[in-house]
């Protein structure tokens, strides 16, 4: 995620034109040999082996924050109350109560804190938004989503920082919160939820050669409620073979219904009721020119954008709420909203019973 983002800000300027000019100036990573490195591939003027140099270097105004989730808050707080912006990777952190901190500071500092959330940046995640605004398929009556990869499918694969609890629940704080930003982007906070997860491997190799416990769950099913009624499914899996970056996002409606596949990623379908029965059937919409945003990095229809394009959006739209400008983003304070609902969920799975999230 680094590599992502370094990528997305030597991009963003080319890409969308109208942005400020951005200097890279100072890299952290894990040592200063590294970081001299990765500075020296990205561009980036300074680098160090200690993070909190970033803090008090004057001539650095945003930090984004790339570690593994149990780092996000001490990080984020520090540069938060150094007054700088900060982009932070998602989640916001394995603890609840650390998220909250990480808002209250976001708040009293006045600076922008935004979180990678970038799928809600795809051209084709806001031409869903512009049909279910349209009531393309009329009222909403229920919404599946589902989220699968197979990095976790080898019962072999070696235990990693993944697997320690330390890093939060597994599959529904790591990941599901993808599919789940997508869920309150387009329809806003869910209502009550139900949760099951599983460890389909209890224990992994180390490196050492023994075996240890896993301690996160790489599968969760959440059954959940939205505020006007409408029932829905999210199911999440770090160990199912063959998937390799699904998002699959069903939105079902009184008039029609909405597909989308975030392997097919430029892609959307939909099925509008009524009409001719023997002419019935899903219509495909593929990303163009005429879908915004897509234009600004390919000319043509059909040639797709791909993740670190979603980032360089995710950049722009970061660079606009710095510059007061409206900006599409989940900030801490939207960001907080998914963090409720993920421990909501563990606590369902823990209570074995429907457990409400507002």
């Amino acid at each position: 995620m680094g590599k992502c983002h370094a990528l997305a800000w030597n991009a963003v300027g080319p890409t969308f034109g109208d942005t400020p000019a951005i200097r890279l100036v100072h890299l952290a990573e894990v040592d200063a040999d590294l970081a001299r490195t990765r500075a020296d591939a990205f561009g980036f003027e300074k680098a160090t082996g200690n993070w909190r140099d970033l803090l008090a270097d004057p001539e650095v105004e945003v930090i984004s924050v790339t570690t593994p989730n149990a780092f996000h808050p001490e990080m984020a707080i520090a540069a938060l109350e150094a007054g700088k912006h900060v982009w932070c990777e998602k989640p916001m952190a394995p603890k609840f109560e650390d998220a909250l901190q990480m808002r209250d500071v976001a708040r009293a500092s006045g600076r922008i804190a935004a979180l990678g959330y970038n799928y809600i940046q795809n051209p084709m995640i806001r031409q869903i938004a512009d049909l279910l605004a349209q009531g393309a398929i009329g009222r909403v009556t229920h919404i599946r989503a589902e989220m699968d990869e197979d990095f976790m499918a080898d019962p072999e694969e070696v235990f990693y920082w993944k697997h320690d609890a330390n890093s939060g629940y597994g599959a529904l704080d790591d990941f599901a919160v993808h599919p789940l930003s997508l869920i309150t982007t387009l329809f806003g906070p869910l209502d009550r939820v139900t949760t099951d997860m599983a460890r389909p491997y209890p224990d992994r190799l180390t490196s050492e050669g023994d075996r240890r416990p896993v301690e996160t769950h790489d599968i969760a099913n959440v059954l959940f409620r939205m505020k006007d009624g409408a029932s829905g499914v999210l199911m999440a899996n770090r160990s199912a073979w063959g998937r390799k970056g699904r998002i699959a996002l069903q939105i079902y409606g009184s008039a029609g219904s909405i597909t989308y596949d975030q392997e097919r990623m430029n892609e959307v379908e939909v099925y509008r009721a009524g009409g001719d029965a023997a002419e019935a059937g899903y219509t495909r919409l593929l990303a163009g020119p005429a879908h915004p945003i897509y234009g600004q990095f390919v000319p043509a229809p059909g040639h797709g954008l791909g993740f670190n394009d979603l980032k360089v959006i995710e950049c722009c739209e970061l660079l606009n709420a710095i510059h007061g400008r409206p900006a599409h983003l989940i900030d801490f304070e939207k960001g907080i909203e998914i963090e409720r609902s993920v421990h909501k969920m563990a606590e369902a799975y823990e209570a074995q019973s429907w457990v409400s999230v507002t």
